[in-house]
């Protein structure tokens, strides 16, 4: 029996994906406010500090949820969308980004996800939606994206959103994966995470992937995305701001021409 309102989905899409939740009579979905897409008539929105899930804990404890979320840069505020109707009504999410939507069945999952900070987009009503401290050193010293992350706790559906292709990977008790912080979408709760430095002049000076990396220790589930928001974010901007170094014009416009530029 789940405490959280429980919800039926599905989801649309190939590389721009949506996700459909359908909703009895006086069920609710929570989301993001900037991931609606549509809903039948029949759903009332309302906006609500942190995720709803304080219930009747009072202005305090309402406070101290929006707060968590302010802490790993979400909003203070979510969206609720409930059914008042008498009949099902359906309710829409649009991905962000270029990617996968990842349906996650936290009752089959151990009751708590963590994820990266910005991949949550919507959950059943009850999920509770906080931060995950990464309480080794390594880890707060070097973490950069993981060091604060989200944690997705209750029984109820939610969905979170990665970029790219995206896999599932099965950790056994002791086995150790090495992964780019950026990758990493979510992992259920019994696996352990740190940050490891890769030692050696070469690799700091030429390594061009940088000096740290994720270790990820079973046992438990990982979901890992091929591109990173921050990552694609970065190289739309170094390839804007990019202006080549014009030897010549007819050096430069060959060069234009070979980028796709033109003359």
């Amino acid at each position: 029996m789940r405490s959280n309102h429980e919800i039926d989905y599905r989801i649309f899409g190939e590389e721009m994906q949506y996700v459909e939740v359908e909703l009895d009579p006086q069920e609710t979905a929570i989301a993001e406010a900037g991931s609606f897409m549509m809903m039948d008539d029949g759903i009332q929105m309302e906006t609500v500090f942190g995720d709803g899930s304080q219930g009747n804990k009072g202005i305090m404890g309402k406070l101290l949820s929006a707060g968590k979320r302010l802490l790993v840069g979400e909003s203070l505020f979510m969206t609720t969308y409930t059914n008042i109707g008498h009949g099902k009504r359906r309710v829409s999410f649009a991905s962000p980004y270029p990617g996968k939507i990842i349906p996650l069945d936290l009752q089959q999952l151990g009751g708590k996800v963590i994820c990266q900070k910005d991949a949550f987009l919507a959950a059943a009503k009850g999920v509770a939606i906080g931060i995950e401290f990464q309480k080794k050193l390594g880890t707060g010293l070097f973490g950069g994206e993981g060091f604060i992350m989200e944690k997705l706790e209750g029984d109820g559906m939610a969905f979170v959103h990665a970029g790219g292709h995206v896999m599932q990977r099965e950790l056994q008790p002791g086995e150790l994966l090495k992964i780019d912080t950026g990758c990493i979408v979510a992992f259920t709760h019994t696996v352990d995470y740190d940050i490891q430095f890769v030692g050696g002049i070469k690799n700091t000076l030429f390594g061009g992937e940088g000096v740290f990396f994720a270790t990820l220790r079973g046992p438990g589930k990982v979901w890992i995305q091929t591109l990173p928001i921050s990552r694609l974010a970065g190289r739309i901007l170094s390839y804007g701001t990019y202006k080549r170094k014009e030897e010549g014009s007819i050096l430069g416009g060959i060069g234009n021409m070979l980028d796709g530029d033109g003359w």
